[in-house]
């Protein structure tokens, strides 16, 4: 996708924890994403739990020398993390026209970038863990060198892959201002049984958000990013993380044909309302 520069004054973005890599990769080390993955499936439990828990509060890091870093270098700190901020603008400025249509409150939600470890208002958490959005905060944390292991060990490759990374945590941004995510959370404490079913129906509705999005903007993709985009889905897709090792009813996130299909409705549609077809609740 072709998406403008981003405009440091119109985004929220953070950092801290470690530092950042010097270039386009380091950090964590191989097959750390996949393990964390498919021990949450294997226990049957949602990935988000293993930040800790669910306490308030503003994330914090280990900033080193207790300085703030500017947007700007937060942004250009290396390539992945220029095309998140690139993402995060071109998302903010598609989802709150949708808002206002809707007269629903929007706002924006806060980029964190990390490298190694960090401290969301959901817990603690590892590069292991993989981006994700914490709803406490209001943040999504992403540690770049995930990219570098969606593109070696998982195969999706291209920046449109990496797009729909951002995309996906932004659409459990959407969740949150819409309270979808709390009447979720609600109905699986009420009803344990179906907490993973609910979880996948989250996580297939959060991917048609991030179809919508592209779709929404699809003058703006170029040859082969569809394709990036259900490689990119079907690569995480819990059957194929844990090849056959897991039963379905300990999926979290859905099959690679469901994340595939959920992207694809999105951008086909470019209608939000598409997307409410995963999630109903009341």
């Amino acid at each position: 996708m072709r998406l403008n520069r981003f405009d440091p004054s119109s985004i929220n973005v953070r950092g801290g924890g470690g530092g950042f890599p010097g270039g386009m990769g380091g950090g964590v080390g191989c097959g750390s994403i996949v393990i964390a993955l498919i021990a949450a499936l294997v226990f049957g439990v949602d990935p988000s739990s293993m930040l800790g828990g669910m306490q308030g509060g503003a994330p914090t890091t280990q900033q080193g020398d207790g300085s703030e870093q500017s947007v700007e270098a937060l942004c250009t700190s290396n390539p992945y993390a220029t095309e998140a901020c690139n993402t995060l603008q071109s998302l903010d400025q598609t989802w709150a026209p949708v808002f206002r249509q809707a007269n629903v409150p929007f706002k924006q939600p806060t980029l964190f970038f990390y490298s190694g470890q960090v401290n969301s208002g959901c817990g603690g958490a590892t590069s292991a863990v993989g981006p994700f959005y914490c709803p406490a905060d209001e943040t999504m944390y992403i540690d770049t060198s995930f990219y570098d292991q969606l593109d070696r060990q998982l195969g999706a490759r291209g920046d449109f892959a990496r797009y729909y990374v951002v995309a996906h945590e932004y659409g459990h941004h959407i969740q949150k201002l819409t309270g979808i995510a709390d009447a979720i959370r609600s109905a699986q404490s009420q009803d344990p049984r179906s907490a993973n079913q609910l979880q996948v129906r989250m996580e297939l509705q959060a991917d048609c958000y991030a179809g919508v999005w592209a779709g929404k903007n699809r003058n703006l993709i170029e040859p082969g990013d569809f394709e990036e985009g259900m490689t990119a889905a079907s690569a995480i897709g819990d059957d194929r993380l844990t090849g056959g090792r897991v039963s379905s009813e300990n999926f979290t996130h859905g099959t690679s044909a469901q994340r595939m299909e959920a992207l694809r409705a999105g951008i086909e549609s470019a209608d939000d309302t598409v997307c409410d077809r995963y999630v109903q609740v009341g």
